[in-house]
């Protein structure tokens, strides 16, 4: 989830243990908490791109970490805010735990993958019921924490804390809706599929990008879940298999360690670039929620030296040209 979000949900639930004169540390030490585990992307390195995947919703999103995790952020904020707002050591850890408890679990709602059991575990779970950026979870949240802050009353913030935990319900239907719709369609295909699973598009909870693997190939949808569903379907391609697209790759050669890291951060949603080849994307995010141009990719260079690791990409697109697609999608409208 994005940061803004991470702090709201940490600071809305810190709040809610807070005795009024502590409600301004309160907010403040459980929005740093929250936002705290995500440090974790500073942990790169200049020869391996792919580092920070292996890293990010790692140990510092685990479950079993959470008590380690706020109390560094109390020793860090302690000397820095528990004077200023008359908060001992024992309040300022507490504030931090309760944010820090809630960003593993609010980045396992949405579709990346959370490492919520490591080290016991290294299935990364996705529960696929939020976008990433939702201002329809964010703004309430603000908003009830403004007015716990203002009004020195929680009524505001506890019903900014249902309204979030009933659009994760809705969340959840509608998941369930959008995949009941892409069985369906898989159906009417004629396709038997070995997995499926649906998305939320980015900022709303009414158009799902679905993605189905059958016979090799994955199979790339749009769904609309509204009062009445609709499909915009997309396209497909074959799914990455290394002995047959990249023949020349020796197991032993770093780069093809590499594919199998990208592999398991991808939960194996692979496939080579359309446009390049020698191109290796993640096929779990697009622009267009029925698209199969990736976010990310990784290049697999036939040249490289033995050690040489592959070179990971982002590519963004155009975002400003999506938008008038997606929200036809998102209205249920045709598109041509």
């Amino acid at each position: 989830m994005d940061p803004v979000t991470q702090g709201a949900l940490g600071a809305a639930v810190a709040l809610t243990k807070a005795r009024p004169k502590q409600l301004g540390g309160a907010a403040l030490m459980g929005a740093l908490g929250g936002m705290a585990p995500d440090l974790d992307v500073l942990i790169r390195s200049h020869t391996d791109p792919l580092l920070f995947l292996e890293y990010h919703r790692q140990f510092t999103h685990s479950l079993l970490f959470i008590p380690f995790g706020a109390l560094l952020c109390s020793l860090v904020l302690y000397p820095l805010f528990g004077r200023r707002f008359e908060l001992p050591f024992g309040s300022v850890y507490f504030f931090c735990l309760m944010g820090y408890a809630t960003h593993g679990l609010l980045d396992a709602c949405t579709t990346y993958g959370t490492l919520l059991l490591w080290p016991l575990s290294n299935e990364r779970f996705a529960w696929n019921v939020l976008s990433i950026i939702d201002p329809l979870v964010t703004l309430p949240l603000l908003a009830g924490i403004f007015w716990t802050l203002r009004s020195k009353s929680s009524a505001a913030l506890l019903l900014s804390l249902a309204w979030f935990g009933s659009y994760v319900a809705f969340g959840m239907v509608q998941r369930d809706r959008a995949e009941a719709v892409a069985w369906a369609l898989a159906d009417a295909r004629g396709h038997a599929p070995q997995r499926l699973e649906a998305k939320p598009s980015f900022a709303n909870l009414l158009v799902f990008k679905t993605v189905y693997e059958a016979n090799g190939r994955f199979y790339v949808d749009a769904v609309h879940v509204g009062l009445q569903t609709k499909t915009y379907e997309g396209e497909s391609v074959a799914k990455l298999n290394v002995g047959r697209d990249f023949s020349w790759l020796d197991s032993d050669l770093q780069q093809a360690r590499d594919i199998e890291r990208f592999r398991w951060f991808s939960n194996d949603y692979l496939a080579l670039d359309q446009k390049d080849p020698s191109r290796v994307i993640d096929m779990r995010y697009s622009l267009l929620p029925n698209d199969i141009n990736a976010l990310w990719s990784i290049q697999v260079d036939p040249s490289a030296a033995a050690d040489s690791h592959v070179a990971y990409q982002m590519h963004r697109g155009d975002s400003r040209a999506a938008l008038p697609t997606l929200w036809a999608m998102i209205t249920g409208t045709d598109i041509d």
